[in-house]
């Protein structure tokens, strides 16, 4: 049997043992927990790395739209502003703010029913013996689609016009092979002045209907403002196409208020008045579904009607749509979107 020093001197050999053991573990621990620690910052350096290289905002998505919406809004205002100083400016040089054809400036319009000509010898011709600008263009059958004869517009006398195509043809114009129509100046200004009195008068009109639907200064005038835009660059395209406008391209423009007005009053109602349907970035979203299927629609049908009308007056009213349409989709869903967007969060409306 140990005695009972023994024991006591074993147990404080093991104690000391147990001791000596733990602190050679604790250092191999502690490089563990280091090396542990080392590893977790390599793999938070390599997702930071990682999360720079991968694109931060997706392309059109709602974080992308709402970085960059003022941006499109820039955009929109700098295209308005472009159009307006070029139609200054082409006031400056012509003394109006667009090309008329002979039914705004007063002159003569011949048509010619002679097929066997060239439109461009005539047109050269013409100018060279009236000493002006002569606008020639072919007639052809709705049906058949071939060439029947010929249309001439000049601003000169239509006795002077007339004897000058009959020293082209070779051959005396009558009733039964032409026919002449001749405006004078000064009724075709009053005309002209008339249409434009009725166009203000639309737009004014128009303006004091949309401020009694929405009561408030921002949604009333963006409405307003992308209509006058979609008129403005309309116009400026035109110019630069070199198109004359006649009565029928006025009328297209009266018509482009209301389609224009259509998909604003739209956006303006779904955004400000519908404010439980959704976030304000999906209410913007489903509107333009809607109303680019609208207005898609619209010019879709216009630009078919374009190229299948013949008849030079509905080529021109389609025309005229064309070109407005595409620039109400620039001014609605950049433009006052972008507005609306803007008016609703400084007004906190989500």
């Amino acid at each position: 049997m140990e005695s009972e020093e023994d024991i006591n001197q074993s147990a404080e050999q093991n104690k000391e043992a147990k001791t000596e053991s733990k602190q050679k573990q604790e250092p191999k621990e502690e490089q563990k927990k280091e090396q542990k620690e080392e590893k977790e910052k390599k793999g938070q350096g390599k997702d930071e790395k990682e999360r720079q290289q991968k694109p931060q905002l997706k392309f059109l998505s709602s974080e992308w739209y709402n970085k960059n919406y003022k941006l499109l809004l820039a955009i929109v205002v700098l295209l308005f502003l472009a159009s307006l100083a070029y139609l200054f400016i082409f006031y400056a040089q012509h003394g109006d703010f667009m090309y008329k054809d002979v039914s705004l400036t007063g002159g003569t319009i011949i048509t010619v029913y002679e097929k066997d000509v060239k439109l461009e010898e005539v047109k050269a011709f013409l100018e060279d013996k009236l000493g002006q600008e002569v606008l020639v263009r072919g007639l052809e059958d709705i049906t058949t689609q071939k060439t029947v004869g010929f249309i001439t517009e000049t601003t000169a006398d239509a006795d002077a016009a007339k004897e000058a195509l009959e020293e082209y043809l070779g051959y005396e114009l009558t009733n039964e092979n032409s026919s002449v129509e001749f405006s004078g100046s000064t009724l075709a200004k009053n005309f002209y002045n008339q249409l434009l009195v009725a166009m203000a008068i639309a737009f004014v009109f128009m303006a004091i209907v949309v401020f009694m639907i929405f009561r408030t200064f921002i949604p009333s005038i963006t409405v307003v403002f992308a209509a006058a835009a979609d008129i403005i660059c309309a116009l400026a395209i035109l110019n630069l196409m070199g198109f004359r406008i006649s009565a029928a391209g006025i009328a297209a423009f009266l018509m482009l208020i209301g389609y224009s007005v259509d998909t604003d009053t739209m956006l303006n109602t779904k955004v400000i008045k519908r404010r439980g349907e959704g976030t304000l970035n999906s209410r913007i979203k489903a509107s333009f579904k809607t109303g680019i299927v609208m207005t898609l629609t619209a010019l879709a049908a216009v630009l078919v009607g374009y190229f299948i009308a013949q008849a030079s007056v509905l080529k021109e009213i389609f025309l005229v749509l064309s070109c407005g349409l595409f620039v109400d989709i620039i001014t609605t869903w950049l433009g006052n979107a972008s507005i609306i967007k803007w008016y609703c969060e400084k007004k906190k409306i989500s």
